[in-house]
């Protein structure tokens, strides 16, 4: 059963690493990100890199320091994890290369157990350069064990949590070993691994409560040490396949998941085009309407101005004649009526040469009647614009229906993926479930084996002592003692 779990701090329990932060404060942030990278992954050794990194820090001020690691935000879902497994039973450690500052910080936030980080020495409230601390040349499996003595449990009752090359040591110290959004070097080392930056994460890998150590495990007590080994093997196999299985599905999820991102990033930039053409069109549109009020208007004014000319007199003439000639030649009259119709329509010429149209109000109509043309021109000019608007808007738009339907079926993928990679995690559990049965059965069956030679040693002792005793008798009557019956006298403290 697992009782301790110990989490690294840099990129684990704070989003970040704490040296990169400083760095900047000294101007030094790009050689010591790059140490800092080669250190995660394993191409330089922990202390050689954090000397390094630390020589460049010096003459920091060190009330600026302690602001930088104030701000350095916690991991997702850290103290909702960290609360969670407390509450469950579960010690909590962190076990961190990076300094006490920080990490003080994290054991008062998250209320832990046990924190131990490195020393940045300083002088006059600056940095000197130089570090010291049992992770400089210690190893974190050196802490672990460390604090395994304290709590009087074993490797089996401890899990470890990191992310880089220098928490290897910790990881395969443990009983189950976590990469938590790890380097490919850790990856190889851990029994776990999870790519979701989030710790919330972690709360799916340990029990709601921990295993209680007077639980009877139900083992075959006929099975041999070997014979528990081989079945122990048997089960890490299988872990080691399911977990490949998870692992796998995990990372074609994710590829589902960043394919769906991606097209629901499509669908908004699309939306915002379709909107954006939308509201242009809607502007266009309501100049389409101003326009077309005041061609309405203007119109009105034209016509009132033209009647008031003379013109409607004149027109009213002249429709009148042009209907009589019309009578007068496609009619059969007879010579009375024609010759009524034509008198009348000479009656009507005279008349009309009698009227005159007042020319300048008849101007002014002609003005207002090509302004109410222009104005309809650009009635005209402006629903154009207003209709490709519309149909740029409607591309958009159907594009939006085309990346959604896409984007449906790699979110579908994705929820499939993901519940099938839930389904292979449920299998880890209980794997790592069996093989911790299994280690208290190992522990059990050494236990007996420890038992069985401590008797048999015990018995060979009573027999040895019994022996001495007899040629201890023997002596005494005046037997003489070899070499080897003098020193069985010694060995029982006889003579």
């Amino acid at each position: 059963m697992i009782k301790l779990i110990a989490f690294d701090l840099d990129n684990v329990l704070i989003d970040g690493e704490a040296i990169d932060e400083i760095a900047k404060l000294a101007g030094a942030e790009s050689e010591v990100s790059e140490i800092t990278q080669q250190a995660m992954e394993g191409k330089l050794d922990f202390e050689t890199a954090l000397k390094q990194r630390v020589a460049l820090l010096k003459g920091t001020s060190v009330e600026e320091i302690n602001k930088v690691v104030q701000e350095i935000p916690i991991m997702e879902g850290a103290e909702e994890t960290i609360t969670e497994l407390k509450n469950r039973g579960y010690k909590i450690a962190t076990i961190s290369g990076s300094f006490e500052n920080i990490a003080q910080r994290l054991k008062d936030l998250l209320d832990l157990d046990y924190a131990f980080a490195n020393t940045l020495e300083e002088d006059e409230g600056l940095l000197t350069g130089e570090v010291s601390g049992p992770l400089v040349e210690g190893s974190k499996a050196d802490i672990l064990a460390k604090i395994m003595d304290i709590e009087k449990i074993s490797s089996e009752e401890c899990a470890a949590v990191g992310d880089g090359a220098n928490d290897i040591s910790m990881i395969e110290k443990a009983g189950v070993g976590i990469a938590f959004n790890a380097k490919p070097v850790l990856k190889k080392s851990a029994d776990i691994i999870v790519e979701k930056k989030d710790l919330r994460e972690l709360l799916n890998v340990f029990d709601e409560k921990p295993v209680e150590g007077n639980l009877e495990i139900t083992l075959d007590s006929k099975k041999s040490f070997n014979e528990l080994l081989d079945e122990k093997r048997d089960f890490e196999k299988r872990l080691r396949e399911i977990t490949t299985v998870r692992d796998n599905l995990n990372e074609e999820a994710k590829v589902h998941r960043e394919e769906r991102d991606k097209l629901n990033s499509q669908i908004r930039e699309n939306l915002d085009k379709a909107l954006k053409y939308r509201d242009e069109r809607d502007k266009i549109n309501k100049d389409v309407q101003k326009y077309k009020k005041l061609r309405d208007e203007v119109h009105q004014e034209y016509k009132k101005m033209e009647w008031a000319s003379g013109r409607r007199e004149i027109v009213k003439i002249q429709d009148e004649i042009k209907r009589l000639e019309k009578t007068i030649e496609t009619r059969v009259l007879d010579i009375r009526k024609e010759n009524e119709l034509v008198n009348k329509v000479t009656d009507l010429r005279k008349n009309l040469q009698t009227l005159q149209e007042d020319e300048e109000t008849r101007e002014e109509a002609l003005e207002l009647k090509e302004k109410s043309e222009s104005y309809h021109a650009k009635v005209v000019e402006l629903s154009d614009s207003a209709q490709e608007t519309h149909e740029k808007m409607l591309e958009y738009f159907r594009k939006i229906d085309e990346i959604r339907s896409q984007a449906d079926e790699a979110h579908q993928k994705f929820i499939k993926t993901r519940d099938t990679a839930n389904q292979e995690h449920e299998k880890v559990k209980s794997t790592l479930g069996d093989i911790r049965r299994l280690n208290k059965g190992l522990d059990r069956v050494k236990a007996k084996e420890r038992n069985r030679e401590t008797e048999i040693v015990r018995q060979q002792n009573k027999e040895e002592k019994e022996k001495a005793e007899d040629i201890y008798r023997k002596f005494r009557e005046g037997k003489k003692l070899s070499t080897e019956e003098l020193l069985l006298l010694q060995k029982h403290n006889i003579v």
